[in-house]
């Protein structure tokens, strides 16, 4: 136990009571965790990335219930962005898994999932999370405090507590969402416009360039940084400059269709040849990214389950309104009631085997999830590798035990699934519990907040993955859906063993020749599976980031302003784009035609300037001067 945590004081101490489940912040909560839930799922099924809600959620709360309610609670602010970042994490753990039954159905394999059916996935998988997160909380929370710095959790505790500053720097966030909101109705509702600006080299064949003009990976960018954009820009290259051009010199002169591709190379052209064969590399770059990660993870994951058991389920040493949990017997009932309706419940495919192997799996890796964004922090947490390493081991169950074929693979997603969108909740419960922790919020009413978000995203995701297939497909150029492309590929691999194997296996030997190089694996194996339009812009972002990071004749204090106002601003971009994304997506199911190319359209050309313009309006509101709310 860290000696910080025995002289440990909250900011709003037991004995104080405060509003804090309220109407006001749990309606405030379920509106954010739909808004960036459906914001974090589009993102992530176009460039595999997701964004933390917390802060922008806190930071909206503050603005809303500080500034135009004149309210002054920090735990009710706090409430809000626990329920409202759960949309974002049951949005990431969705989106790795859930789209492969898109896309069997897609290829006639499968019957379409049902919006019940994803809604139940991730409902059982979001609720399994949070329950297993509530006994490990004082092991993790309490008695590690001090030496578990749980980095999101502490900078969202941190933005609350300067809540003097709310009102001004929620604009931050809605400037970017409004900004960027109009922006994207403009270029692909509108479409005045292209969003995507592309040139394919005729003196270097099967090589191309190109951007998506695309206000989402210009803060994408910014949030990752330049390193990480460059190792995704660095994995585009590698894709488009050296092996695209080496495919087609050799194919080209072969007439004859060579598998997987549906065309001859030669017909083929920049696009086809990514879609025909550098998926299946970037795929086994990205697997092979996700077991380093985990293998690399290993001896932090065998003490961090070790020390999280050994103190299980201890009470707290002082029983007070900072220190209450919701009962045990209600998790058990609850984890019971979950492993029954995976078995039974005719929308999830999972027998009892499977059913069993959920409650094992997803305990240890909620446990191992929790305690690892304590110390790397949630972005850096792999859980696409216990994803992947889950779904080959109930593969092999399965197909072991005669659940073979369609049926067996589609129970290996599912169990996927679960486990993933668990792990992804454990995390982020942790992280909020961690800030409750700080601020001195009453961890029972915290636990019914994540149920409360997990609840209400689980239901909007299914409606969200649903419209999104509806519109453009999961496996194409507007959703390349990367992770869930990669996991559809894996359990194909166990099942049938149809896949071209010297393409994964050549991703496989390029993540490992850059693990050598000690260069950061999974995200250049992104930046190698999407198309190279993707890691441009994020670039762009990621350059804006290293002039803010660099900037001379400022102060410490001045600089870090800067970074945040950046932060906030992108990720009001993203939620902006986001949202447009799925009502544009909502248009085309219905049929609503919004396109006016035909009486105003500005060609690649315009399309440059007017992002030039977008990143231009960026600078300027990092440099923006807060003033006090």
């Amino acid at each position: 136990m860290s000696s910080d945590n025995k002289e440990f004081k909250p900011y709003v101490a037991a004995d104080q009571v405060l509003p804090e489940f309220t109407v006001t912040s749990v309606i405030i909560g379920i509106l954010l965790a739909v808004l960036f839930g459906a914001a974090n799922a589009y993102l992530g099924l176009r460039v595999g990335l997701t964004i933390s809600a917390s802060i922008p959620a806190a930071v909206i709360s503050m603005g809303i219930i500080r500034v135009i309610m004149r309210k002054d609670s920090i735990l009710e602010n706090n409430m809000v962005q626990t329920i409202g970042s759960a949309g974002e994490s049951v949005a990431a753990g969705a989106i790795f898994t859930l789209p492969a039954l898109f896309m069997w159905a897609e290829e006639g394999a499968v019957e379409l999932p049902s919006v019940v059916t994803i809604a139940l996935i991730s409902l059982l998988g979001g609720v399994l999370g949070v329950l297993f997160m509530i006994p490990l909380r004082n092991a993790l929370i309490v008695e590690e405090h001090g030496v578990l710095p749980y980095p999101e959790g502490t900078a969202c505790s941190e933005v609350l507590l300067a809540g003097e500053e709310g009102g001004a720097k929620a604009g931050l966030v809605f400037s970017g969402l409004g900004i960027a909101a109009v922006y994207k109705f403009i270029t692909d509702g509108l479409k005045v416009f292209p969003s995507e600006v592309a040139y394919d080299f005729k003196s270097y064949p099967g090589s191309g360039i190109g951007m998506d003009v695309l206000p989402s990976l210009l803060g994408v960018g910014y949030i990752c940084g330049p390193k990480i954009s460059s190792y995704m820009l660095a994995g585009g290259t590698i894709a488009w400059f050296v092996l695209m051009p080496m495919i087609y010199i050799f194919g080209s002169a072969v007439p004859e269709l060579i598998f997987p591709a549906k065309a001859s190379v030669a017909e083929l052209g920049a696009a086809g040849i990514w879609s025909s064969y550098i998926r299946y590399v970037g795929a086994g770059a990205v697997a092979c990214g996700g077991v380093i990660s985990l293998l690399k993870s290993l001896p932090l994951i065998v003490r961090t389950f070790a020390g999280a058991m050994k103190s299980f389920g201890k009470k707290a040493a002082v029983n007070n309104r900072t220190t209450k949990d919701l009962p045990m017997n209600i998790v058990l009932i609850g984890v019971g009631l979950i492993a029954i309706a995976l078995w039974l419940s005719p929308q999830v495919p999972v027998n009892f085997l499977g059913a069993i192997l959920i409650v094992i799996f997803g305990f240890f890796f909620v446990t191992v999830s929790a305690r690892m964004v304590g110390i790397v922090g949630s972005s850096n947490n792999p859980v696409s590798g216990m994803t992947i390493a889950t779904m080959l081991v109930a593969t092999i169950v399965l197909k072991a035990t005669g659940n073979i074929g369609t049926k067996g693979m589609i129970a290996a997603i599912s169990i996927g699934s679960v486990i993933c969108i668990a792990a992804a909740i454990g995390g982020d419960t942790s992280q909020d519990l961690k800030t409750g922790f700080i601020v001195g919020a009453t961890p029972w009413k915290q636990q019914i907040g994540e149920v409360i978000g997990v609840s209400v995203s689980a239901v909007a995701i299914g409606f969200v993955l649903y419209i999104l297939n509806s519109a453009w497909g999961y496996g194409s150029a507007e959703l390349p859906a990367p992770q869930a492309g990669m996991m559809k590929m894996v359990v194909e691999g166990v099942m049938e063993g149809n896949l071209p194997w010297p393409l994964i296996f050549t991703g496989i030997f390029l993540a490992l020749v850059v693990e050598i190089l000690q260069i950061p694996v999974l995200p250049f194996a992104v930046g190698l599976y999407l198309p190279i339009y993707l890691s441009t812009p994020m670039m762009v972002g990621g350059i804006v980031r290293l002039v803010v990071d660099k900037r001379k004749n400022v102060t410490e204090e001045e600089r870090k302003n800067k970074v945040e106002n950046g932060t906030l601003f992108a990720s009001g971009m993203i939620a902006g784009e986001g949202l447009i994304g799925v009502i544009l997506a909502i248009f085309t199911v219905v049929g609503f035609n919004t396109d006016v190319s035909g009486v105003i359209n500005l060609g690649q050309i315009g399309a440059c300037i007017v992002f030039a313009l977008l990143v231009a309006c960026f600078v300027y509101f990092i440099n923006k001067k807060s003033k006090k709310a």
